[in-house]
Formats: C-alpha cells, structure tokens, sequence
C-alpha cells in the first residue's frame, strides 16, 4: 500500500513539473518574442528617419516632381495653345496629384508611422526611383532578383572562409607555437583591410595586367545558352570577389578561433582527459568542441543570415549584381523603400535566429534552462 501511494506521489510530482516546466517556456518564449519584435521596431522606425532624413528626402522628391512636370507641361506640344497662366494651373494641378498619390501631401511624422506600419506587415511598394536595372519598381521583385547572386557569391565564400578558418584554427591549437601558428599571428593584421581593397588589387593584377580574369560582372556578355558553359562563366567570374573576401577575413578569423580553441584547451578537465591517456581525437570531440558548440553555432547562424545584406562596396567594385549594389544604388537615389525593406527583412531575420538560438543552446549545453533564473 505504502509503495502504491509513493508511486502515485513520483507520478503527480512528474506530472507538475511537466506542467510547470511547459508553462515557464511558454511564458518564456511570450515575453522573449514581444522584446525581440519591440526591438526590431524601434530599430525599423530609427531606419525610416535615417533614410529620409528626418523628412528631408520628402522635400527632394517634391522637387523632383515639381521640376519634371512643369518641364513636361511647358514643353509638350499638345499644350502650345494655352498661354502661361493655364499652363501653370494644369501644372500645379498635376503636382498635387502626384504628390497626393505618394503621399506627399501629408506630413512627414503621419508618412513615418505609416512606412513603419507597412515595413512590419512586410508592404513594401514601389520603388521611388529606377534602382532595378530590369526597369522593376515592385520593392519585393527588385529585392528577390537581386538575391541569388548574392547567395551565389556570398554563401561560397562565407561558408568556405568559416569551415576552413575553423578547421585550421583546431590544429593550430594543437601546434602552439609552430612555425605556422606564428606565421598566422603574423598575417593576422592583414585583415584590416576590407574585401574591396584587396579586390581593386586583384583586379590590377588578374584583370589588367595579367588578362586572365574578367574584371567583374556575372557572367560574359551575352552570358553563354549552354547551362553548363554558363556554370563555368560564371565561377570564372566568381573568382576574383570571392578571393578577394576569403583573404580579407581569413587570417583574422582563424587568429580569433585559434584563440578561442587554446582557452578551452588550457581547462583542468582537459588536463585531467591528457592523464587519462585519451587520444587528442577524443579530447578535441568531447572536451574542447563539444562545450565551444553554442559559440560556433552562433558564429555560424550570424553568418548565415548576414548574406542578406551583401558587401555593399565590394559588389560595387566588381560590378556584381547583388543585394548590396542594389542597397548601395537606393542610397544614393534616396530610394527609401528599398533601404526600408531591406532593413525589414534583416531585422526579422536577426530576430527570429537569436529567438531560436536560444533553444539550441538549452539542447547543446545541459547547463542551460529556458526561462530559469539561472
């Protein structure tokens, strides 16, 4: 009887902590969602007055309106009757309707709110100026055509450079104070320098002078019909962009991870693994990857979603019709809705990956409780 009445005891105990255990996630994961989002609209909104200027980009596109209508007005030949006066009525009167159709016509603190409101729901619009070179004005059709070649470049030699830097930065741990451990601190300062420098260089050298490589672009023009002759155009092409974003980040980052690697590996239970005569296999498995495992996924994930943005510079150098000549192009035209739409959409991104990070720790960190105090 007295086992009868433990067992139902252990069962309501377990029953209660799973009851609590999912409440507090769901608790958890209510008020991490509602911050996250908060954050990410207070940043959006931030973007919106920075891209217009505090309204000031409203006043040039009134200009610019006001200076293309009244050009085509006094200039068009069906309107040679009127006198001046009617022309400028007929003028004045498109210009209102131009500016009441972008809502001009309201002020800018009411166009702010309203640009926030269609930014979150992911409403982008039109384009303000010609940043497409298809001749699109949809923000989402210019951003999702702008996309794969920056998958294309960025995802090769992002992920190539994070692989690698890691991989050689766990054997340069086991080899402190080698010949090349020394020779990678000293390259490490190199990656001072951003892609686009060591791009011009490569460009001097690969395209100029030795004419071995195109000096930027996609693929040739025309672009072969052939999908495979097009495949391997355009990795001749990829060549020199990607070379020139390996070698700006390589020596740094495996300078960091070496680091990072050689930290852990001076741990006592590290030592205590060595006594035990486990072989370095083991010991890197089990005792120096398995506890960098969240800093790595992190890195990773960060990287990952970081494609989205593009190298607004480096695209533009080597002319790679990308996300970021794309960004670069709205800038200077003071296109706010594409400057808008890809802050958007990288915000979302961020917060939906450090969202879900925290989960993945919980699952590779034992010593990790969602929603505990700990």
């Amino acid at each position: 009887m007295a086992q009868v009445t433990l067992s139902s005891g252990i069962q309501t105990y377990q029953k209660k902590s799973a009851a609590n255990t999912l409440s507090r996630l769901l608790r958890y994961s209510a008020v991490r969602l509602v911050t996250l989002f908060l954050t990410v609209v207070v940043g959006v909104y931030l973007t919106i007055l920075i891209a217009n200027m505090g309204g000031y980009v409203d006043e040039i596109l009134r200009g610019e309106i006001r200076e293309n209508i009244s050009a085509s007005v006094f200039q068009n030949p069906a309107y040679r009757s009127y006198d001046v006066e009617e022309k400028k009525k007929l003028a004045e009167s498109l210009i209102a309707q131009e500016e009441e159709r972008l809502g001009l016509n309201q002020p800018f603190l009411i166009r702010s709110l309203s640009f926030l409101k269609n930014a979150l729901t992911l409403n982008f619009g039109r384009a303000l100026n010609m940043t497409s070179d298809s001749g699109s004005r949809q923000v989402s059709l210019i951003l999702l055509e702008r996309l794969p070649p920056t998958l294309v470049l960025f995802g090769t030699s992002n992920l190539l450079l994070f692989f690698s830097s890691v991989l050689l930065a766990l054997t340069l741990s086991r080899h402190y104070g080698s010949w090349a451990d020394k020779l990678i601190v000293a390259l490490s300062p190199t990656s001072a320098a951003p892609p686009w420098f060591y791009g011009i260089f490569l460009i001097l050298i690969f395209a100029a002078w030795l004419r071995v490589l195109p000096f930027g672009g996609m693929v040739s023009a025309p672009p072969p019909t052939n999908p495979l002759e097009y495949a391997m155009d355009l990795l001749v092409h990829m060549i020199l962009p990607a070379s020139a974003l390996f070698l700006s980040s390589i020596f740094l980052s495996i300078y960091n991870w070496r680091t990072f690697f050689l930290i852990y590996s001076s741990e006592d239970y590290v030592e205590m693994a060595k006594a035990k005569g486990l072989s370095p296999r083991d010991i890197e498995r089990r005792y120096i990857l398995r506890p960098t495992l969240p800093t790595i996924v992190t890195s990773f994930a960060l990287l990952v979603i970081s494609l989205w943005t593009g190298a607004i510079i480096t695209e533009t150098v080597f002319n790679w019709p990308g996300l970021g000549r794309t960004l670069y192009r709205a800038i200077g035209l003071f296109d706010t809705p594409v400057i808008v739409a890809s802050t958007i959409i990288f915000a979302y991104l961020l917060a939906i990956t450090v969202f879900i990070l925290d989960f993945i720790y919980a699952l590779l960190d034992p010593r990790v409780k969602i929603g505990s105090a700990q």
